[in-house]
């Protein structure tokens, strides 16, 4: 498949961020994109700029999703939207992780069910999973962030099993830190906290940035129909997964 066998998307997350720029490359391919988030302004300016189609939508409320989206036809999904959260299970919320598992992971499965049947049925399309490395190695923290980004791994994986037979490809775009607006949010979203996130988290780091991943996803989409890009593992220069910690506790 390459762009000229699609012609529409639904992107989430689509209001900032690899969502925003994912939507806007699909639009310069003459792809019909469905922009899908809860910013109701940001997505109004971004359907004015670009002639995306906007679904103010919490993707959380499983009812929405059915009511506003159950019904479109789509080639490309691409399933952006994530959300986490500061610490680990020792001390995380119940808001905090029922969030992570609604957006990150309940969604990817409602959106799948609800549209993959037609990619089926038309013998065309394509679902693009954004993941983390948090997804595939463990490291301190965000518990339930790894978790479900684990899950959606493997989604990806058995979406290709569910299919087989069709000209459905599977995308999982798996990135390491990205200079999105993330880190900020988990802080509190101020512009204090995005700017501390932003010097904490960025600066003077050789981070991965939107066009990195919009590239990658432009690459997996427009191979030929007989090439599957399955797991695509994005990493800073700078940034290895590796690493050994071994506490040795003063009373044993």
């Amino acid at each position: 498949m390459t762009y000229s066998d699609y012609r529409t998307a639904l992107v989430t997350g689509a209001s900032t961020g690899m969502g925003e720029a994912t939507v806007r490359k699909l639009r310069e391919n003459g792809i019909a994109v469905h922009a899908v988030a809860r910013a109701e302004d940001r997505l109004a300016a971004l359907a004015e700029e670009t002639g995306a189609i906007p679904h103010v939508v919490d993707l959380a409320d499983v009812d929405a999703i059915e009511r506003e989206l159950g019904g479109l036809e789509i080639d490309i999904l691409v399933n952006n939207a994530g959300v986490s959260a500061n610490g680990n299970v020792l001390d995380a919320t119940r808001g905090a992780i029922d969030a992570m598992v609604d957006v990150n992971l309940r969604a990817v499965l409602h959106l799948s069910r609800l549209l993959l049947p037609g990619m089926v049925d038309r013998d065309r399309g394509h679902i693009v999973n954004i993941s983390s490395i948090a997804g595939l190695y463990n490291f301190f923290g965000h518990t339930a962030y790894h978790a479900t980004k684990a899950a959606v791994h493997q989604i990806s994986r058995q979406l290709r099993n569910d299919t087989l037979g069709k000209r459905i490809r599977v995308t999982e775009v798996c990135p390491g830190r990205v200079e999105t607006e993330i880190f900020g949010r988990n802080m509190g979203g101020t512009p204090e906290a995005m700017k501390e996130a932003w010097e904490t988290f960025y600066e003077g780091y050789e981070s991965l940035t939107t066009d990195d991943i919009v590239a990658a996803i432009d690459f997996a989409l427009a191979a030929p129909r007989h090439v599957n890009m399955g797991l695509m593992e994005i990493m800073p220069t700078f940034q290895v997964p590796g690493g050994l910690t071994f506490d040795r506790r003063e009373d044993a």
